[in-house]
């Protein structure tokens, strides 16, 4: 059983950065693939916006997010990030890590993954 606690959430303005941590516990962090998903306000879709592999050597963004957003992690800190540069007021949501038992998956669909986080609030101020 994997636990996953984000932070570095916040309130920031249009152009601004935010770098997100998901730290997990209670698994063999490397073993599990990672992404990070979205969800904009109540009867919102929760969305795709970034994977990446166990050993972290592949990655996958949703369009709305390439070129602004890296996903990145430490298997020696058993970290997760999300570095969020140019940010845009249709970012704001709140932020979901999740672990996939597949550790080669870059999976977009939530249904996917296995194990959720409780999730850190981003609002971009115009």
């Amino acid at each position: 059983q994997v636990q996953l606690v984000e932070s570095g959430g916040g309130l920031v303005q249009a152009g601004g950065s935010l770098r997100l941590s998901c730290a997990a516990s209670g698994g063999t962090f490397r073993r599990y693939s990672m992404g990070w998903f979205r969800q904009a306000p109540p009867g919102k879709e929760r969305e795709f916006v970034a994977a990446i592999t166990g050993s972290g050597m592949s990655t996958d963004y949703a369009d709305s997010v390439k070129g602004r957003f890296t996903i990145s992690r430490d298997n020696a800190k058993n970290t997760m990030y999300l570095q969020m540069n140019s940010l845009k007021p249709e970012d704001t949501a709140v932020y979901y890590c999740a672990a996939d038992n597949n550790v080669v998956s870059l999976a977009r669909s939530r249904y996917e993954y296995d194990y959720w986080g409780q999730g850190t609030q981003v609002t971009v101020s115009s």
